[in-house]
């Protein structure tokens, strides 16, 4: 009987000292500051949600979560450091829908999003808003498109940059709906937003958060939004699909990552954390007061939004022949 009880006493030691290395990992960490990259300029939506994100995180964890800005290439320079960061839990991404709109838009990136990221979890989602000058003789979507095919290739549109989510949001639009319109594309929503005040295009697809002033004011008139339901900020404005397109919907999503051979307890700590700190009150506000939707996800979940958007995206850069700047 001892000769037994000994016997199990020596396995249970043994298969604790073989599960040690990673429990004692998950129990130790962090144990020094966690590098979150923004894969956008400081000052743009991007950088504010992770500075938010970061400050509640660094709450819980009780070490800094440092914020560190790599800029260019629409965020391809973010998404290359990630891949190549030690998978150790110490480095995290701020996605987004650009990681996805990548494969399709360059056929060379140096990284596959699904191969070379482990998701931790979603953060909140956006939709897009669709406004006109108010001297452009469209009221509804439906108005719009017939004003459109009444004049082929006379309406033009702007966009914050080849390839970004709005310029690929208004190529399904004019796909869908058979009409042409001219890109002019800016660097960034500020300038196009103050040239669609000033008349110089004529419609436009851009964030609500930005948007909302100019529609509130009178400069800019609201006609629909992208997504797949009303916006909580807009909720007399109508979706695209239900004015005049079904089956249109585009909307994009802030997530974390992290280095694809991270651990399994890693990740299960990081997306814990997230989901607490967004679903947080002070946290919902604020995301909301950005015209995002706060959401939260398994990491499984946040893995198959990005493999479902990659087809998707690179289905409209194609139909519409977009090359990268």
């Amino acid at each position: 009987m001892h000769r037994v009880i000994r016997n199990i006493y020596i396995a249970i030691v043994t298969m604790s000292g073989v599960l040690s290395p990673a429990a004692a990992c998950a129990q130790s960490y962090p144990s020094k500051p966690i590098r979150f990259i923004a894969g956008f300029p400081a000052g743009g939506p991007s950088d504010i949600v992770t500075r938010a994100i970061a400050k509640r995180m660094s709450d819980i964890l009780g070490q800094p979560v440092v914020v560190e800005n790599r800029s260019g290439a629409g965020g391809h320079i973010a998404v290359e450091s990630t891949v190549k960061a030690a998978a150790d839990g110490y480095t995290v991404l701020l996605a987004g829908s650009f990681v996805t709109i990548g494969p399709g838009l360059n056929a060379k990136l140096s990284y596959d999003p699904v191969r070379d990221l482990a998701p931790i979890g979603l953060i909140a989602r956006n939709q897009y808003l669709l406004v006109v000058h108010p001297g452009v003789p469209a009221r509804s979507v439906k108005e719009l498109i017939s004003l459109a095919k009444s004049k082929p290739g006379l309406l033009n549109y702007g966009s914050s940059g080849v390839g970004a989510p709005p310029h690929l949001a208004t190529e399904l639009l004019k796909t869908m709906a058979g009409i042409n319109a001219v890109h002019v594309p800016y660097k960034g929503a500020t300038p196009v937003i103050a040239d669609l005040m000033g008349g110089h295009i004529d419609f436009y697809i851009g964030g609500i958060a930005g948007l909302l002033p100019s529609t509130k004011s009178g400069k800019l008139r609201a006609l629909a939004v992208t997504g797949r339901k009303r916006a909580s900020e807009l909720p007399e404005i109508p979706t695209i699909a239900e004015a005049a397109l079904p089956g249109y919907e585009v909307d994009t999503w802030f997530g974390m990552v992290a280095p694809a051979e991270t651990s399994r307890e890693l990740i299960t700590r990081l997306n814990g954390v997230i989901v607490k700190v967004v679903g947080e009150p002070d946290m919902q506000r604020f995301l909301a007061a950005q015209g995002l939707e706060p959401a939260t996800s398994t990491p499984e979940q946040l893995g198959q939004i990005i493999r479902s958007e990659i087809p998707k995206f690179a289905k409209i850069v194609k139909t519409a022949g977009i090359k990268p700047d």
